[in-house]
């Protein structure tokens, strides 16, 4: 069997491995990018992009409702579910192009198949047309990671978010397991394109690991839109009603949820499963499971001196700038002649759901560990858009500051447009913004984000 080589082979062609290899091209590398499936990943494929499309899609039914507090008179406005679908799938297309061309134009070897480890510097390529083998000074791995069902009776009547991005139909009620980034948004876009969702979460709140207050806000926030939120419950079973016509969620009470669709947002896991890692001497992270994350360096470096590996397989910081700038940072290491690692202290987050949070830096929690005094500074306030149209919600802005050196540690919202106005103050906090800084900066006005720079008076008692 015929061996290419290359400067690097890259396994996986998501955002992270083609960030890597068309970076590594530009520095002088021979790059060899190896995929199985689309080019495109979770994020353009399953994940980011459709996810957001699908958002904005049901996003209409708020902006429609809210409309008629201005006065507009709106008659006979519905989705039509499956041609949002349909232009949705059109545009991941469109975007699966782009990817090619780019991959294309910068003279990186596309391989179509499934990647395995030989030995520290071989893949083997297996496809339906064969196999084939590709050698490396250097190899990537980035191969994200997928859903994880739990291990219950009839989980395999569960839906995962690959298959919620495609239903053919929009179910009359769903039952959603699971309170992260994904079944939020999930109940978000469903909740506003009609359905009746029902949102069971294990933990006493949803959005574990965010700030504490924002959980318990953003609770409120679901439940006012008419989501059912069953928290502190476990999931035993599934079940087909007798007639088959529904599904039966199963509690540990013994209670049964009835839905059309059961949306299993139980966490994902890292794509390593038959990469050959064990057999090279790559070291895994075992989880509970036995699924196994890549341990990695700050230079991303494996156990193995000769393979790297960035984004969700390494399963620490899973998102796609971060795999991306991961990626880009192996490559200038490599090949441009710049150890590079990418600092994760101050990456900003958001969840895309209704209404949509974002945050920044540390949590009120995390700030207060090690006794370090704090000043937190908050408000609550209805948006101004919605003194007419008369829906009921709050924004929320909170502001956590160092107390000795005045510096912003971090910065949460709940409401409108938060992620974008967060992204902005994660490049304050990035440069080391003090609180007097903020007070400094004249406000825009009327918005939202000028609450970040009129915040005076910290709550009492927060040392």
């Amino acid at each position: 069997m015929q061996t290419l080589d290359f400067d690097l082979v890259v396994i996986g062609a998501g955002s992270g491995g083609v960030a890597a290899s068309r970076r590594a091209a530009a520095l002088g590398a021979r790059v060899a990018l190896c995929e199985a499936g689309r080019v495109g990943g979770t994020c353009v494929l399953r994940g980011c992009v459709p996810k957001k499309l699908l958002v904005y899609g049901s996003h209409f039914r708020d902006d429609l409702d809210d409309a008629l507090g201005f006065g507009w008179q709106i008659d006979g406005a519905r989705l039509d579910w499956p041609t949002l679908i349909e232009k949705k799938d059109r545009e991941l297309d469109r975007l699966n192009g782009i990817y090619l061309s780019l991959l294309r134009d910068s003279g990186v070897q596309l391989f179509n198949g499934w990647g395995r480890l030989l030995d520290g510097h071989t893949v083997e390529i297996r496809s339906d047309a064969g196999s084939q083998r590709l050698r490396g000074r250097y190899l990537l791995i980035a191969t994200g990671s997928s859903p994880h069902k739990p291990e219950i009776p009839g989980a395999e009547l569960g839906i995962t978010s690959d298959e919620a991005l495609s239903l053919p139909r929009l179910p009359q009620r769903a039952t959603i397991v699971g309170g992260g980034y994904i079944g939020v948004e999930f109940a978000g876009i469903f909740s506003r394109a009609g359905t009746q969702v029902t949102q069971v979460v294990r933990c006493d709140a949803v959005l574990r690991g965010f700030d504490e207050e924002l959980r318990r806000v953003y609770g409120t926030e679901l439940q006012k839109r008419g989501i059912t939120l069953r928290t502190g419950e476990t999931v035993t079973a599934i079940e087909r009603s007798a007639d088959a016509s529904q599904l039966q969620l199963v509690l540990g009470s013994g209670e049964r949820i009835a839905s059309d669709v059961v949306l299993l947002a139980t966490g994902r896991r890292p794509n390593t499963a038959g990469l050959g890692l064990d057999d090279v001497g790559v070291e895994l992270r075992r989880g509970p499971s036995g699924h196994g994350a890549i341990v990695v360096s700050p230079e991303q470096r494996t156990t193995v001196d000769s393979i790297f590996a960035i984004g969700d397989c390494t399963d620490r910081l899973n998102l796609t700038p971060v795999a991306i700038a991961e990626g880009r940072a192996v490559a200038a290491t490599l090949f441009g002649g710049q150890p590079t690692r990418v600092d994760l202290r101050h990456v900003a987050t958001a969840v895309f759901g209704a209404p949509p949070l974002a945050s920044v830096g540390l949590t009120e929690e995390q700030a207060r560990e090690g006794g370090r005094a704090i000043d937190v500074y908050a408000t609550r306030f209805r948006p101004m858009k919605h003194t007419l149209s008369g829906r009921d919600t709050q924004t929320l802005i909170k502001v956590i500051v160092d107390r000795d050196s005045g510096r912003v540690l971090g910065c949460h919202m709940i409401g409108a447009d938060s992620p974008e106005i967060i992204q902005a103050l994660a490049v304050a906090i990035t440069c080391g913004a003090t609180k007097a800084q903020l007070d400094a900066t004249v406000a825009l006005h009327p918005t939202a984000a000028e609450e970040f720079m009129l915040l005076r008076q910290p709550r009492a008692s927060t040392s």
